[in-house]
């Protein structure tokens, strides 16, 4: 955990940013740095799992990182959520993106983003580890549907 909150703490020294309360910012906000930490768990998740080509990477990123996926992965994690984070995840989910999803349905993409901003509050509140947890949660997730897919 230290580690985690020691980047985020050296961020904010080193650009003289002040420490801002994560329950100021606005759902999409959230969401917007939540992206951000998810890819990059991913991402050092799988070139941590497999040294091979970078096109590679991407493919086995994009099985997580899509709208579809992580839609998938918070609706098998709601059960494991604290009130706090359940609310967080609602206002997400709740916010009005600017953005359309480019292979997901707009409720899809809602789910995804209301996942993505409680990633971003967690790692805003100084919980890097309880991001981390749920994002390895949802990934097994994944990886266990993507074995149900190939053995029937």
């Amino acid at each position: 955990m230290a580690q985690g909150v020691d980047f985020l703490q050296s961020i904010l020294e080193q650009f003289e940013l002040p420490q801002a309360d994560a329950k100021q910012y606005s759902p999409l906000t959230l969401a917007y740095i939540g992206d951000s930490i998810f890819d990059a768990v991913v991402k050092s998740v799988v070139v941590e799992s497999a040294n091979c080509p970078a096109n590679l990477l991407q493919k086995k990123t994009t099985k997580y990182v899509k709208a579809v996926a992580q839609a998938e992965m918070i609706e098998g994690l709601l059960s494991e959520l604290s009130e706090e984070e359940q609310s967080i995840y609602r206002r997400g989910k709740n916010a009005k993106p600017y953005n359309k999803a480019k292979n997901a349905t707009y409720f899809t993409y809602l789910k995804a983003t209301g996942f993505e901003a409680l990633v971003g509050y967690l790692y805003l509140q100084g919980r890097p580890e309880r991001a981390i947890e749920l994002i390895r949660l949802g990934m097994r997730r994944i990886d266990a549907g993507k074995q149900e897919e190939n053995v029937s």
